[in-house]
C-alpha cells in the first residue's frame, strides 16, 4: 500500500508521461493485462487511457486493471490512470 507522500511523488511523475496503455470497447482484457506486465516490468510506472468507445467507467476499468496486474492505482483523472509496481529484477523508482 502506497503512502500519501509517495503517491504524490509518483503523480508527479506522471505528469510529464505519455499513456502507453489504451483500454478499448472491449473492456480489460487479457491481451490488455498481458501488455500491461510486460511494461510495467520495465518502467514501474505507466500511465493508460480508457477510450471515449469504451462501456466502462474509466475508474472501474483501472481497478479492474490493477488488481488483475497485482498493481497500485496511483490515480485517475477523467480517462486517463496511473499504475505503479515495484520491479522484481531492477527496481528504477526510489520511493521516498
Amino acid at each position: 500500500m502506497l503512502t500519501g507522500k509517495q503517491k504524490r511523488f509518483l503523480r508527479a511523475m506522471g505528469n510529464e508521461m505519455d499513456p502507453v496503455l489504451q483500454v478499448g470497447k472491449e473492456g480489460v482484457t487479457e491481451a490488455v493485462v498481458t501488455s500491461a506486465n510486460e511494461v510495467i516490468e520495465s518502467r514501474e510506472l505507466i500511465k493508460g487511457r480508457v477510450l471515449q468507445n469504451s462501456a466502462e467507467d474509466p475508474k472501474a476499468a483501472a481497478e479492474d486493471l490493477a488488481n488483475r496486474m497485482g498493481a497500485e492505482l496511483v490515480q485517475v483523472i477523467g480517462r486517463n490512470f496511473l499504475l505503479y509496481k515495484e520491479s522484481k529484477d531492477k527496481p528504477v523508482i526510489i520511493l521516498p
